[in-house]
């Protein structure tokens, strides 16, 4: 009677000790699965930092307003650009240097981050568009455009500041873009402001869809609108806010609020344009009227230029 009393405390013991480590392993596992879906893989502890190949690029155009749209975008908490121009698609010279020297142009991202990089020559270089499709035909394009007779005239005056600084001799703009008292149509200036011609070797490789258009005029007067119109092209969540921009009355435009810090674009935005006569522009105006309305079919919508 005795041992019987014995093996029935010492099973009684056993089946508790089984009991405790199995609700234990029940509780690790339910734990643990709770830790894995609250804190994403790309947000955890653990994930890790690394150089990844684009996403999105501003293409162009030269003086449309590309760096004040990549420092626009980079308030967004999921965006990560590359802070220098890195011409890879439009010099041989960088090109040659492959995918490797590529990537190790571009900041450090986390998974679920999207890299930027802007390049405005990109817009107007012949090779550009197949050498960026055979690289990533997936590439979100960003391609940010002003009144064309308005950023000739802002090409020129960077060329022109530069030159100046430099003690290099200049031409007067009207010398340049007059020959014989017409257009000259050869001078580069002028050849970078018929975007429809840029325009459609990109519609070779990419569909009309991959390619955003921002308007530059209308991220200088209010740019909270177009900002939520490029978050909702790159599929990301709002997370930009009118909040984030203040008109700055010296200066005459908008700067950006990030984390109580604000930044405003350097000296050489908003630069007054070096002189050219009304009847010049006039002329320059009535030359780019047709390849307006080209550009304007090409993308479904019209912008108010000269």
């Amino acid at each position: 009677m005795l041992w019987t009393l014995v093996l029935a405390l010492i099973l009684l013991l056993l089946l508790q000790a089984e009991l405790y480590v199995c609700l234990r392993e029940l509780r690790s596992s339910t734990t643990s699965v709770s830790s894995d879906t609250s804190v994403p893989p790309a947000q955890g502890p653990n994930a890790t930092a690394s150089r990844r190949m684009p996403g999105a690029i501003i293409i162009g155009v030269r003086k449309g307003g590309t760096r004040a749209l990549l420092e626009m975008l980079n308030l967004h908490p999921d965006i990560e650009v590359a802070k220098a121009e890195v011409h890879y698609f439009n010099l041989d010279e960088n090109f040659r240097k492959g995918l490797d020297w590529y990537r190790a142009q571009m900041p450090l991202t986390l998974p679920g981050q999207v890299t930027v990089e802007k390049t405005p020559g990109y817009f107007t270089a012949p090779l550009a568009p197949s050498r960026m499709w055979s690289t990533n035909p997936a590439v979100k394009l960003l391609l940010i455009i002003r009144d064309p007779a308005e950023r000739l005239v802002s090409d020129y005056t960077q060329v022109l500041h530069n030159r100046l600084q430099q003690n290099k001799p200049y031409q007067p703009l009207e010398e340049l873009l007059l020959r014989k008292g017409r257009i000259n149509p050869n001078y580069k200036a002028l050849q970078r402001s018929l975007y429809h011609q840029h325009l459609a070797r990109w519609l070779e490789f990419f569909p009309k869809e991959q390619i955003h258009i921002v308007d530059g005029e209308a991220l200088i007067r209010n740019p909270f609108p177009e900002l939520q119109k490029a978050e909702k092209f790159l599929e990301l969540p709002p997370r930009i806010t009118q909040d984030n921009f203040y008109f700055n009355t010296t200066k005459g435009f908008y700067c950006l609020l990030s984390e109580g810090h604000d930044k405003c674009l350097d000296e050489s935005k908003g630069r007054p344009h070096a002189p050219l006569s009304n009847e010049v522009f006039q002329k320059l105006c009535r030359y780019l009227w047709v390849p307006n309305q080209i550009f304007f079919r090409m993308v479904g919508r019209t912008f108010k230029w000269c």
